[in-house]
């Protein structure tokens, strides 16, 4: 049985839900009864199928790759799917990771309104086939004056540095709000523009700030220079939700399906395939690299 964690923000209604072990995923985040995030097909289908819904972590790669080998130094790695937690999209390209609802997440700290947890990458041998850079990985998440900050740590436990090429993919929705009465607002930063697959065609292009109505528009766009503190927001009947690009989540993925009423502003330490064509930071040996985001409801 999935323990679920409920943090409280004691200054409103706002509660949060986090399951530790399926992958620290965020299950909720309501507003006095009115949930907040995208249900889709449920736990059971992240469980089962990864399946994303509410907040999942994406790691160690957000997004897809391009291929089922990268190289990072001297080391090159081969994934297979199906084994480690690597899962493919319907185009066979490795997709969001190896740790979608891993179990191996050990709470280290737990209050009304916070929660820590860590998992030891380097202890696992399966993890470590497809992402052989030894480290400890913290989660801390935090639920006050109606605001959630998810802050995670990546500290090398190991001799080799650690690339850091995660990200987070929070379903936001507005209930009782028709889609085309959303009002969407995006920061000014840098479009990498997609093939068919969902793979960055190498063409760039500015994005100016913009604010829109949602309406129909369908986004799976991928972005770069997102500067720190960049606000993506989304707003409707009454209610705001921001997504703030805090520190350490310099690239941004925005999707809005057609067949679904939600919309999601991703935090990435580092754009699409960088694992595979570079142009990400890394956390050294005894220099923890820290990144945060915060979605704030108004």
């Amino acid at each position: 049985m999935q323990e679920f964690v409920t943090l409280d923000d004691p200054s409103s209604g706002l509660s949060a839900t986090f399951v530790p072990a399926a992958g620290m995923i965020g299950t909720s985040l309501s507003d006095d009864g009115v949930e907040l995030l995208g249900q889709r097909k449920g736990l059971p289908a992240y469980l089962a199928d990864h399946k994303t819904m509410g907040v999942p972590l994406l790691y160690p790669w957000a997004n897809r790759l391009s291929g089922n080998r990268y190289r990072v130094g001297d080391t090159e790695v081969a994934l297979v799917p199906g084994q480690g937690g690597v899962h493919t999209d319907e185009h066979g390209s490795p997709i969001h990771g190896t740790l979608a609802a891993d179990p191996g997440w050990r709470v280290a700290e737990q209050s009304a309104s916070e929660l820590v947890a860590e998992l030891d990458f380097g202890s696992r041998p399966d993890l470590l086939a497809g992402f052989p850079f030894p480290h400890l990985l913290r989660l801390a998440i935090r639920l006050a004056d109606r605001t959630l900050t998810v802050r995670t740590t990546v500290t090398a436990t190991g001799a080799q540095p650690v690339p850091l090429c995660f990200g987070f993919h929070p379903y936001l929705q507005l209930p009782g709000v028709p889609r085309e009465e959303w009002l969407v607002e995006t920061p000014t930063m840098r479009a990498r523009l997609v093939d068919a697959r969902g793979l960055p065609t190498g063409v760039l292009m500015p994005h100016p700030a913009a604010v829109e109505l949602l309406d129909d528009t369908v986004f799976d766009d991928g972005f770069d220079e997102v500067a720190a503190g960049a606000v993506f927001a989304v707003s409707g009947g009454g209610r705001r939700i921001e997504v703030r690009f805090d520190q350490g989540f310099p690239a941004a993925q925005i999707y809005a399906p057609a067949t679904e009423d939600v919309i999601c502003f991703e935090p990435m330490a580092a754009p699409t395939d960088a694992l595979r064509r570079g142009g990400y930071a890394v956390a050294p040996p005894g220099e923890p690299a820290a990144a945060q985001f915060s979605i704030r409801v108004s």
